[in-house]
């Protein structure tokens, strides 16, 4: 049976545009200020943490919560959320043809978030708890709304999923401030699971859209049971490791949705994607996914430390696919063409070398683990560095087309 491509948000369905341009161009669609501001943390925030780790600076985010806790809180809850809410308040108008918040509403949703990620350095704690959570729920019931109004099912697992992270960003609110008896680092690996579970839907959606798009006469055969199996084992290996104690069991279960994804993946074509770099980014994120759930699967025997399987997903995954999607969606719905520039794939592959140091070196060799903390911070910040200088002003600029959006 041949893959139906889902609709490709980099390109906004005609329908989904009923409306003339008007109003501030930064403000016509949700991908404009939340890209922008999460490349902006993510370009300042990691730099930054890791000065802090190594001593080259005091910083110290508030008397209840440690720099660490901060910096992997912000990291999934204020960059990597700020990136899916941007990404999907622009696909939900372009899959329902309904729009979705604008104008001085996303405004309101952008300064929330800008305001929760300042309080966290300058504010007191209960400030902060509070504008950290508002957002993400705020987000989903906008989006179930508009998806049942549109009789758009199909995607309605998305918005649940953000409704999930909000509850893990509550536990860990509930546990830094001591009110309920958990380890915040539960949650906090609560929020990367739920972040994961976000990529795999997704890019189960897109992926395959986009290598067919891109690929003239490339035929895609679905699975029918490969894709529940793998969404499935994925998401109970990642509940038994945030869950339940290490074990053979959790062994078993990730490395078997490790084998899944991989399956999963080979049947997107990953190879076709060379010589396209738009293309390819995506596919060599995605594959840190089996490997971050194989490099987890290990340490649940004590074979390998935690930190390298939650940084293959955090950073190679997760981030890899941010910078693959934030220029791919950002030119589809700028007007630009869908082909990338030089700096744009030196970015893609300076995230990939921060993900390989930060992951690879100190398992090669713990030693360096400084060496390898200080190259993968530069080059992550580097990559979204590039990013905010090349999309800035296309972002804060009306389409070329002129159309709304």
């Amino acid at each position: 049976m041949k893959l139906s491509p889902a609709p490709d948000p980099a390109r906004p369905a005609a329908a989904a545009s009923p409306l003339a341009a008007f109003g501030l161009p930064l403000l016509r669609l949700g991908f404009r200020p939340f890209y922008l501001g999460a490349a902006l943390f993510a370009a300042l925030a990691v730099p930054l943490w890791v000065a802090v780790y190594l001593g080259y600076l005091a910083f110290t985010p508030s008397s209840t919560v440690s720099a660490l806790l901060w910096h992997a809180h912000e990291m999934l809850f204020g960059f990597a959320a700020a990136v899916i809410m941007g990404f999907l308040l622009t696909a939900v108008k372009a899959w329902t043809g309904l729009q979705t918040p604008r104008g001085p509403l996303l405004g309101a949703l952008v300064l929330l978030w800008l305001a929760a990620r300042m309080a966290a350095v300058v504010g007191p704690y209960p400030l902060y708890a509070v504008l950290d959570l508002a957002l993400l729920p705020l987000v989903a019931i906008a989006l179930a709304r508009l998806l049942l109004r549109a009789g758009n099912r199909r995607n309605l697992p998305l918005a649940l999923l953000l409704m999930l992270l909000a509850l893990a960003n509550l536990g860990f609110h509930l546990a830094v401030t001591g009110l309920v008896p958990l380890a915040p680092v539960r949650p906090l690996h609560a929020g990367l699971a739920l972040i994961v579970m976000v990529e795999c839907v997704i890019a189960g959606r897109v992926v395959p859209a986009f290598m067919a798009s891109a690929t003239p006469g490339l035929k895609l055969m679905a699975h029918p049971h490969l894709e529940p199996a793998t969404l499935a084992l994925t998401a109970l290996g990642l509940a038994l490791w945030v869950f339940a104690s290490t074990g053979w069991l959790a062994l078993g279960v990730l490395l078997l949705a490790a084998a899944l994804q991989l399956r999963r993946q080979w049947g997107w074509r990953p190879l076709r994607a060379r010589g396209r770099p738009i293309l390819w980014i995506l596919q060599a994120a995605y594959a840190w996914i089996p490997l971050g759930l194989a490099l987890l699967a290990l340490a649940q025997v004590q074979l390998l430390p935690a930190s390298a399987g939650v940084h293959a997903l955090a950073v190679g995954a997760t981030g890899g696919l941010i910078i693959g999607m934030i220029t791919r969606t950002a030119r589809g719905h700028t007007g630009r063409p869908l082909v990338v520039s030089t700096p744009e794939v030196l970015a893609y592959l300076l995230v990939l070398l921060a993900a390989v140091l930060r992951v690879g070196l100190p398992l090669l060799a713990p030693g360096l683990l400084v060496p390898a903390l200080l190259g993968a911070a530069l080059a992550w910040s580097a990559a979204f560095a590039i990013y905010l200088v090349m999309y800035t002003p296309w972002l804060m600029q009306a389409r070329l087309d002129d159309k709304d959006g």
